[in-house]
């Protein structure tokens, strides 16, 4: 009885001499384990964040080729072709008998001849105005009589002779440029009358300018005495 109590306690205390055991070495193992984690944690490289780029590729859709231009085509416009108008017939004289006391073969016609046109009225002459009995005095050697001619033609047009008495004269002095201008006029004698005087100095201004002297003449003016009658 002694020996199975022996016995007994002699296999509990080897079980939990073996179970101490198995526990430390379990603990033990766990320590390793937990250590070789941490470890590996501590020592373990950062895990490096790559960049990353997405790229869309759109397809290019080739450009439609350029539609080459056309030349406008210019329409010229159809000739406008006028009808040619109908000639207008000429109506056929109409002929009437004849008086029965007439010999003549020949027929007459009722469309009388035209009457020719009335001559064009002669144009009435210029009225002469009496400026100077034999003409104008010229200062120097000048013969274009022609010139002397027409001057007292277009200075007669101006002359309007005022209403005094008979035989009344004024002379005028004048000079007369080479481009045909009147310039110093002047009376040189007068007639007694202011109004009479006036009256031909007017007529010579009112004329000016003259005809350019004539290519032939050497001098650079002309100087002029006029008698108004």
């Amino acid at each position: 009885m002694e020996d199975r109590v022996g016995d007994v306690l002699a296999r509990r205390a080897a079980l939990e001499s073996g179970a101490g055991a198995g526990v430390a070495l379990s603990v033990l193992l766990h320590a390793g384990a937990a250590a070789a984690v941490v470890y590996a944690a501590l020592h373990q490289t950062a895990p490096q964040m790559a960049n990353v780029l997405t790229i869309n590729l759109t397809p290019i859709t080739p450009a439609a080729p350029a539609r080459p231009r056309l030349a406008p085509v210019i329409r010229e416009p159809a000739p406008v072709v006028e009808k040619p108008k109908p000639a207008a017939a000429k109506p056929e004289p109409k002929t009437v008998p004849l008086s029965p006391f007439g010999k003549s073969p020949k027929k007459g016609s009722e469309v009388p001849a035209p009457a020719p046109p009335p001559p064009a009225p002669a144009a009435a002459p210029a009225p002469e105005i009496p400026i100077g009995g034999t003409g104008a005095t010229i200062e120097g050697d000048f013969p274009y009589t022609i010139y002397v001619q027409t001057m007292n033609r277009l200075i007669g047009q101006h002359w309007a002779r005022p209403e005094i008495k008979p035989g009344s004269s004024v002379t005028v002095s004048f000079t007369i440029d080479r481009d045909g201008g009147i310039r110093d006029v002047a009376v040189e004698k007068s007639s007694g009358s202011s109004f009479f005087d006036r009256a031909a100095q007017r007529a010579v201004l009112e004329t000016s300018p003259l005809q350019p002297l004539p290519f032939g003449y050497n001098g650079t003016y002309l100087v002029v005495h006029l008698i108004f009658k």
